[in-house]
């Protein structure tokens, strides 16, 4: 719980660091300075601190982030203990699928529940551009792998960037509609590593509703929303204006915040807890796991973390550079999404 009455539900815990992906929005192209082995929890402590959120805080929901979780070797150990302790956990993970194909029935076996795949454009040149590699057709792959194995409702992230992918957003939303998977936009974020993103920059939420319109009809989706990140919208084809053939979600973190119900909270790479995405403030909980602290002391410093959570990140009502925001010095890799 935080001093707003907002009580952190959903877990977000990164595995790693480290991506197999380039991403523009995320790291610069040499890549970062990745976090050494012993600076990352290990699998023991990871499952010991789902346990304790589970048991002690009211955690009822965990994703696996990253970096690229897949690039974890221990990857499939580590759900197999986590659904060992707890059984009806909703354990999602979100991926960019490189691999994918050739692990997906054995993360679902392993208990791994849904997916996550950011993918930004269907075109190879286009996902070459962004992601600076040319792995296009094993991202698909592992998106239908995924499906075919039952890990769904398969969710694809999409980041649009103005000039570059935006002009995609419909043949996404027909694309992802027609296999019975859910898009959804996101807002790019000031939180990649070259601190090269600018409000003006930024393809908006309202921007992608209109873009998407252009071929769709859109319209709200009558579904609580939970204190989900996305607003969903119901589509209908503008031939068939009285079916509803899918949804897609919006996040737009930036110019339409959720932070007033926002309920995750955030575990590093190396163990520290983050209350919100765009904090500059960070809690150790890796030094009390090697130091002999019991769960008890451990629940106590992640629950003193939370009860700190600011109010909002700062974007919602003023321009960046403000007073009150400045963006992270972590990008989003380092972070875990």
């Amino acid at each position: 719980m935080d001093t707003y009455g907002r009580q952190a539900t959903d877990m977000r815990l990164s595995l790693t660091d480290k991506c197999n992906l380039r991403c523009t929005y995320c790291m610069p192209a040499e890549g970062l300075n990745w976090l050494q082995k012993d600076q990352v929890l290990s699998r023991a402590e990871i499952v010991r601190l789902v346990r304790i959120g589970v048991d002690l805080l009211g955690i009822r929901e965990l994703r696996l982030t990253g970096g690229e979780p897949l690039v974890r070797a221990d990857l499939l150990d580590i759900i197999r203990d986590i659904r060992a302790n707890h059984s009806e956990l909703p354990i999602s993970m979100t991926t960019n699928a490189l691999g994918l194909d050739r692990r997906a029935a054995a993360l679902k076996d392993a208990g791994l529940t849904r997916i996550n795949v950011s993918m930004d454009s269907l075109h190879p040149d286009t996902f070459a551009q962004l992601t600076r590699r040319p792995f296009l057709d094993r991202v698909l792959k592992g998106i239908e792998a995924a499906a075919d194995a039952g890990l769904g409702l398969v969710k694809i992230n999409a980041v649009l960037m103005r000039g570059i992918n935006d002009s995609e957003a419909p043949d996404l939303v027909e694309w992802a509609v027609s296999r019975g998977f859910e898009l959804r936009f996101i807002e790019q974020m000031p939180l990649d590593a070259d601190h090269g993103w600018t409000r003006d920059g930024m393809v908006t939420a309202a921007e992608m509703r209109e873009l998407v319109e252009t071929q769709f009809v859109l319209s709200p989706d009558p579904r609580n929303r939970d204190g989900a990140p996305a607003e969903r919208w119901e589509v209908r084809r503008r031939s068939a204006p009285d079916v509803v053939v899918g949804t897609v979600g919006i996040i737009a973190s930036v110019t339409e915040p959720f932070c007033a119900d926002c309920r995750r909270t955030r575990v590093t790479a190396e163990g520290k807890i983050m209350s919100c995405l765009f904090s500059r403030e960070e809690t150790d909980l890796r030094d009390l796991l090697r130091t002999g602290a019991d769960d008890a002391a451990v629940a106590r410093r992640w629950q003193e973390a939370m009860w700190a959570k600011p109010r909002a990140h700062g974007m919602d009502h003023t321009g960046l550079g403000a007073a009150d925001f400045v963006q992270p010095d972590r990008s989003m890799s380092a972070i875990g999404g």
